[in-house]
């Protein structure tokens, strides 16, 4: 039998997920990532998340997808794909909560295509939630 690779699932492939608790209410983050300037930031320049799903989107950088499912305070859900990548990933965004005035924010992309692009995205997600950090500071 072969060990498990860390990242790789049966259904799902290969994902990755990063996550920080944050010293604001699940409706200040919340508003934050739905804002254009939180967007910005988690998806990219030139967009807005539709709540529809099936609604499509892309940046300015040519990242593109389509909603999945979009619950208000909780989860967005929609699929991600760089204009240089030939499919699809899933990436997923929760704010739930962590005690009082504070909030989780997890970042969880799957299907992704291998362990490289695991680890290349592990960095990105990383890098974006530090970034959502830093802003929310200020």
């Amino acid at each position: 039998m072969r060990p498990a690779e860390v990242g790789r699932t049966k259904d799902a492939g290969w994902q990755i997920g990063v996550s920080k608790t944050l010293d604001h209410s699940v409706e200040e983050v919340w508003d934050f990532l739905t804002s254009s300037a939180g967007t910005a930031i988690w998806l990219g320049e030139g967009v807005t998340v539709s709540p529809e799903p099936g609604e499509g989107y892309e940046t300015t950088a040519g990242v593109r997808g389509e909603t999945r499912s979009f619950t208000r305070h909780r989860r967005i859900r929609l699929t991600w794909r760089p204009p240089d990548w030939r499919h699809d990933t899933t990436l997923q965004l929760s704010v739930t909560p962590a005690g009082e005035g504070r909030a989780r924010l997890g970042v969880h992309q799957e299907r992704l295509a291998d362990a490289a692009e695991r680890e290349l995205q592990r960095k990105h997600w990383q890098g974006v939630v530090n970034a959502i950090v830093d802003a929310l500071a200020r």
